[in-house]
């Protein structure tokens, strides 16, 4: 796995997903109280910390996205 997430774009994913992360367990919004609305947030959190992490999106690299500096 060739490194594609640039760090700005890190930081953003890192953010976002702990932000769908708390809405969807501590918010109490009606949207987030339903089953789908919690679990694709949950979902779409999980997946934006996961690539954070790794520093690898497999979306970027099939549409030949690289915001990783050389």
């Amino acid at each position: 796995m060739t490194r594609n997430v640039g760090s700005t774009d890190r930081i953003a994913r890192l953010l976002v997903g702990i932000v769908l992360l708390g809405l969807a367990f501590f918010s109490g919004m009606p949207l987030f109280a339903a089953g789908l609305g919690k679990a694709v947030a949950v979902l779409v959190g999980l997946i934006l910390l996961g690539t954070a992490m790794m520093n690898f999106c497999p979306l970027y690299r099939l549409l030949g996205v690289n915001t990783c500096k050389v």
